[in-house]
C-alpha cells in the first residue's frame, strides 16, 4: 500500500495473514491435522502418540490432586470449551442480527437441521438398538462447519451467496442441537451443588450485561473461574457452560453508527490540522490524543460479542480444532475387518451421516417448500440442495467429540471414527462434484 512502510518480516507474515483470512483455510488445516494424526497412529511413533495424550495434568491442594485429568481430557473439556464458547457467540449473533433473527428466513434452515439430526439418529438406532453401542446415536447428528464451508468456498463464484448462508445457518443450528443433546444425554452423575454454583455465576454475568458492564476481563474471570470450573465439577459437560457464558456477552453498540461516523470525521479533521512532526518518525502528543479518542470510540461501537468472536475465531480455527483433531483422529488402520464389523457401530455412523443427512436435510427442506412453509432461497435448486446435503454429512469435529463422550470401549471408538472418516470423505467428494457442475453465478 502507498505510504506504508514495509519490513523484511512482512514477507513472512503477510502470506500467513492472507491464508488465515480465506474461508477455506480452516478446512485445509483440519485435513492436514487429521492426516498427521493418522500417520502418527500407524507409524513406529504410534505407542508414543497414544501414551502422550494419556499423560495426567492437574493441581495439588494440601497434598490432594485437584482437576487431575489426562491431556486428552483437558483438550476435549478445556480447549473444546473455547470452541463451544465461540460457537455460542456465533449463535447469539445470528439470533440477534443474523439469519436466525428473521423467523420467516430461519424456518427453512431450522427445518433442514432438524431433519438432518433426526433421520441420522434413527438410522443409527435401528442398527444399534442395545448395549453400549446404542449410546452412539448422537455421533452422526452433527455437521462440521469449518470443513463443510471450506469445501463450499473452494468453489468460489460457482456458489450463490444464498447457499453459503443456508449451509452456515443449518450447521450452526445443527451444532446447537448437538450441544443440547450433549447436555441432556451425555452427562455423568450430576452434582446439584456445583451446577447451582455454575448457574449462579451465569446469572451474575447476565446481570452484569444488563447493568452495562462491557469489560471483557469481567466476563472472562467469571466465565472461566466460575461457570466453566463449576460445570466441570458438576458432571454436566463443561462445553455447555461455554455456550451459556457466551449468551451473557453484550451484543449491543454503545454509540449509534451515525454518531460514530460524525465523530470519526471530526477526529480526522483534527488529525489533519494537528502539527505534524516533519521528518521525524514519531507523533505529537496532540496526534496521540486524537488517536486515543478514535480507539476508544471504535471500541464502543464494536459489541463485546463481536470483538470476542473476531479475536478468538483464528485461535479456534488454527489451533484448537487442529489440536483436537490431532488428539482424537488417530486410528490404527491395522484393524481386523471382523473386529471392525463385529458391531454395527461403523456402518451405523457411516449410513447415518451419508444417508441420514441427505434424506433429512433434502427431504425436510423440500417438504417445507411443498407445504409452503418457506420458499427455496434465491439461487438454490434441487440439484445444489443435494450438494448441500452431502456437505452436511461431513461430521469430523463434532462427531469425533461426541464419540469421546458416547463410548468407553476403545473398539467402539475406533469403529465410530472409521465410520466418520468414510462418510465425511464420501460426502465431501460427492458434494463438491455436484456443486462444481453448475454455471458460475
Amino acid at each position: 500500500m502507498v505510504g506504508e512502510k514495509r519490513y523484511p518480516i512482512d514477507k513472512v507474515t503477510n502470506p500467513i495473514q492472507k491464508f488465515m483470512q480465506q474461508q477455506k483455510s480452516g478446512g485445509i488445516v483440519l485435513i492436514i491435522s487429521v492426516v498427521i494424526a493418522l500417520i502418527l497412529a500407524n507409524s513406529s511413533w504410534s505407542e508414543f502418540y497414544f501414551s502422550f495424550f494419556e499423560q495426567k495434568l492437574g493441581f495439588q491442594f494440601e497434598g490432594e490432586p485437584f482437576l487431575n485429568y489426562s491431556l486428552l481430557h483437558w483438550i476435549n473439556d478445556g480447549l473444546m470449551a473455547v470452541f463451544f464458547f465461540v460457537l455460542g457467540l456465533e449463535l447469539k449473533r445470528e439470533i440477534v442480527g443474523g439469519e436466525l433473527s428473521n423467523p420467516r428466513k430461519a424456518l427453512l434452515p431450522i427445518g433442514a437441521a432438524i431433519g438432518g439430526v433426526i433421520v441420522p439418529a434413527v438410522i443409527y438406532i435401528l442398527l444399534n438398538s442395545t448395549g453400549e453401542a446404542s449410546n452412539g446415536w448422537g455421533i452422526p447428528m452433527a455437521t462440521d462447519i469449518a470443513f463443510a464451508l471450506g469445501i463450499l468456498y473452494l468453489l468460489g463464484d460457482k456458489i450463490p451467496l444464498s447457499l453459503k448462508v443456508f449451509l452456515t445457518a443449518l450447521a450452526i443450528i445443527d451444532d446447537l442441537i448437538a450441544v443440547m443433546v450433549i447436555a441432556f444425554f451425555y452427562t455423568s452423575d450430576i452434582s446439584m451443588i456445583s451446577l447451582s454454583i455454575g448457574l449462579g455465576f451465569v446469572l451474575i454475568m447476565f446481570i452484569g450485561n444488563k447493568m452495562g458492564i462491557r469489560n471483557i476481563l469481567f466476563y472472562a474471570i467469571l466465565g472461566i473461574a466460575g461457570v466453566w470450573t463449576a460445570f466441570l465439577l458438576s458432571g454436566v459437560h463443561a462445553t455447555i457452560a461455554s455456550v451459556l457464558a457466551a449468551f451473557t456477552i453484550p451484543a449491543d453498540m454503545r454509540i449509534k453508527e451515525s454518531t460514530y461516523v460524525k465523530k470519526m470525521q471530526t477526529y480526522l479533521e483534527k488529525f489533519k490540522s494537528a502539527d505534524p512532526n516533519h521528518n521525524i518518525p514519531t507523533l505529537t502528543h496532540e496526534q496521540i490524543h486524537i488517536l486515543d479518542g478514535i480507539k476508544e470510540d471504535t471500541k464502543k461501537i464494536i459489541p463485546p460479542l463481536q470483538r470476542l468472536e473476531h479475536g478468538m475465531h483464528p485461535f479456534v480455527t488454527f489451533f484448537i480444532i487442529p489440536v483436537f483433531a490431532l488428539a482424537n483422529a488417530g486410528v490404527s488402520i491395522a484393524i481386523d475387518i471382523e473386529q471392525l464389523f463385529s458391531t454395527n457401530v461403523a456402518i451405523g455412523v457411516a449410513l447415518g451421516l451419508i444417508i441420514g443427512k441427505i434424506v433429512g436435510v433434502v427431504g425436510f427442506t423440500l417438504l417445507m417448500v411443498k407445504l409452503k412453509v418457506a420458499p427455496l432461497p434465491h439461487g438454490m435448486s434441487v440439484r445444489n440442495l443435494f450438494g448441500i446435503g452431502f456437505l452436511a454429512s461431513i461430521g469430523f469435529t463434532m462427531s469425533l467429540f461426541i464419540t469421546s463422550l458416547a463410548f468407553t470401549s476403545e473398539v467402539y471408538m475406533v469403529q465410530a471414527k472409521i465410520g466418520i472418516f468414510v462418510a465425511s470423505i464420501i460426502g465431501a467428494v460427492i458434494g463438491y462434484m455436484i456443486l462444481k457442475k453448475q454455471p458460475a453465478q
